[in-house]
């Protein structure tokens, strides 16, 4: 209303869809073949559905402002400047709009004591549970059931809760309710989680393979990007059991090609100074 400059922040994958390419959040790999890409074009009717009910009713919030209707779906993203935090390694080939601002992860951590790693040579494997999507602590429980008795070292973080059904950890298990990323991961041979964007993203940020085990939003997707580039697998929620936990924690190890794509993400210049990016493509806004 104000004509003031807008800028949008993504602070995950960009959601907006593609021509041919699978529906944002199915958690599916772009097709390979043009029948494919037909096929998910043929279903954007679907999709659109949900598209205009939403344009419908911002244009009608806009309306009742006295603003005029938007013809374009997605209008409360900004024309002017959408930073986009994420890794642009787990993003698609696409034609990129030019307001598109592409800056790496934005991220953050509170301060937290270091913890005292467990002693051995035994690779280890950092278990990370969902802040909020898992609140019995399911996934550490089927990975110290899977793992018991591997040749691993298991640290388990509930991330700030404890549930009241206790968890029996097995002699090669730690489990914490909270520790900091910054001094695991980097120390970490596999990272398990559900597929939260920012832990995906401080995991790659460390050069660390993932198991990811969605449950639900973007968990899928982000799982199947990191699949996509290569640096790690997946286990979908419906087969999350101890033994195929342990498969897939003994092939990441067992493969170095995950942890060399890992490491290459680590290494590439979007690891870092996501903020810094963000921060100037804003006063680069501003001053136009």
């Amino acid at each position: 209303m104000r004509g003031v400059p807008r800028a949008t922040l993504v602070p995950h994958l960009y959601p907006h869809h593609d021509a041919g390419m699978p529906f944002f959040g199915m958690g599916m790999a772009p097709p390979r073949s043009g029948l494919g890409r037909r096929a998910w074009s043929g279903a954007l009717p679907l999709l659109e559905t949900g598209l205009r009910r939403g344009q419908r009713e911002l244009n009608e919030t806009r309306a009742r402002v006295g603003l005029a209707p938007l013809e374009r779906f997605h209008g409360g993203i900004s024309e002017e400047l959408v930073l986009v935090g994420t890794l642009p390694q787990l993003e698609y080939p696409r034609s990129w709009p030019a307001e598109i601002e592409v800056t790496g992860p934005l991220g953050f951590e509170m301060p937290h004591p270091d913890i005292e790693v467990p002693e051995g040579e035994e690779p280890l494997v950092l278990v990370a549970s969902s802040t909020a999507q898992d609140p019995d602590c399911e996934l550490i429980r089927r990975c110290f059931d899977g793992l018991a008795g591997e040749p691993v070292r298991i640290v388990a973080t509930s991330n700030g809760h404890m549930p009241e059904r206790g968890i029996e950890v097995p002699p090669n298990g730690t489990l914490l309710g909270w520790l900091s990323y910054s001094q695991l991961m980097p120390l970490s041979d596999v990272v398990v989680c559900h597929g939260g964007h920012g832990t995906v993203m401080r995991a790659l940020q460390a050069g660390r393979p993932l198991l990811t085990s969605p449950s639900i939003g973007d968990m899928a997707e982000n799982a199947e990007r990191v699949r996509w580039a290569g640096a790690g697998v997946t286990v979908p929620g419906r087969l999350r059991r101890g033994a195929t936990l342990r498969w897939a924690v003994k092939r990441l190890i067992a493969e170095p090609s995950y942890r060399q794509r890992a490491e290459e993400i680590a290494a590439s210049p979007w690891a870092s100074g996501g903020a810094a990016r963000a921060a100037d493509a804003v006063e680069r806004l501003a001053g136009a």
